[in-house]
């Protein structure tokens, strides 16, 4: 059978090695329901687990292993989320990366150099930063953050399918798969949907709290 080379790949640890990194990403940019989250990890230059790669290369056993060995190692992390009313408010673009701000904001050392998954960033206070594209398959720190940004979200999304079990959030995780589709044909939008992704035209009706 062919090994996925790519999921083999050693992680670098670093960018560079003067000054301090954290690691950036976000998850749930592209769902229908529920807030975008993102994470902001500073971990030691040495630092290496032979799963962490890509949150997307792994599954969720494996994401949720991982979660607490990088919460633990590393130099400092933060996770923050950013709710479907402001991402209606402000789109979704510019909400992950509000996401990503509030979790530098509450990192409890201060890096000196982001890195940054995807090619486009707002710049953060004076703080430099680097767009890696793909980065969360190259860099140890943007990796690390991605997994703790999906667990994050992906229980947050548990919570919310007790609360609208037939969206199947438990499973879709507020992505546009057919059954979350199927469910929103029959029920209609709720109060967790991203209205403005005009994921329907004229709505049967609105579920409200």
């Amino acid at each position: 059978m062919k090994r996925n080379v790519e999921f083999y790949r050693v992680l670098q640890s670093h960018f560079q090695k003067d000054l301090i990194e954290a690691g950036c990403d976000e998850a749930g940019r592209g769902c229908y329901a529920g807030p975008v989250f993102a994470a902001a990890v500073i971990l030691p230059v040495d630092f290496h687990h032979p799963l962490l790669n890509d949150s997307k290369q792994l599954s969720a056993t494996q994401r949720e292993s991982l979660r607490p060995v990088i919460e633990s190692a590393a130099i400092a992390w933060a996770v923050a989320q950013v709710d479907n009313h402001e991402i209606d408010r402000i789109n979704i673009l510019k909400a992950s990366y509000k996401a990503m701000h509030l979790s530098i904001d509450q990192l409890t050392t201060s890096p000196q150099l982001l890195l940054i998954d995807g090619n486009r960033f707002i710049p953060y206070r004076q703080t430099p930063h680097r767009c890696i594209v793909k980065g969360d398959g190259i860099y140890a720190s943007i990796a690390a953050a991605s997994v703790l940004a999906k667990t994050y979200r992906d229980a947050f999304m548990q919570e919310l399918h007790l609360e609208f079990p037939q969206y199947k959030w438990d499973r879709n995780k507020g992505y546009g798969t057919a059954d979350h589709r199927t469910a929103i044909e029959k029920h209609g939008l709720c109060k967790y949907h991203r209205h403005s992704f005009n994921i329907i035209k004229n709505p049967p009706h609105l579920l409200l709290p």
